[in-house]
């Protein structure tokens, strides 16, 4: 693809993964309208839906948010009971990150319907193809400032 046809919006990259981005946040926010989390809270939930806690830098770098913004995310979870923040074992000053009961529940929901969700729309692509997609992804997470 030439730097010219990329930049024609029925051939850009970018735009198609905006879209494809609005178009999975509005099905996830439909299937778990009954949570009633925003997109962020069920971005952080669904990362530390394995149950291993997290600093905030560490779920920061995940959920692709600086640590200052997660805050407030992390500040709604845990009011409404999905975390806690404690200190890190061997480092006082890290804040680990960990799912309640309630939040492993809510997690697991989430990634569930993350699996079922990516099944019914990625289901007939090949491995190959599935491996371009990741290429893509991560190229444009790298990408230089």
């Amino acid at each position: 693809m030439t730097p010219e046809n990329a930049a024609a919006p029925d051939r850009s990259a970018l735009l198609a993964l905006q879209r494809a981005t609005h178009a999975t946040l509005q099905l996830l926010a439909a299937e778990l309208v009954d949570l009633d989390l925003t997109a962020s809270e069920v971005n952080a939930l669904a990362n530390l839906a394995d149950g291993r806690g997290r600093t905030v830098s560490e779920l920061g770098a995940a959920v692709g948010t600086r640590p200052t913004t997660l805050t407030g995310i992390l500040d709604r979870l845990e009011r409404r009971g999905h975390i806690t923040r404690g200190a890190r074992a061997g480092d006082r000053r890290s804040v680990l990150i960990e799912l309640t009961a309630t939040g492993r529940l809510t997690a697991d929901t989430i990634r569930r319907t993350m699996t079922d969700l990516e099944r019914r729309a990625l289901g007939d692509l090949s491995p190959a193809q599935l491996d371009g997609f990741h290429a893509v992804l991560q190229a444009l997470t790298k990408a230089p400032a």
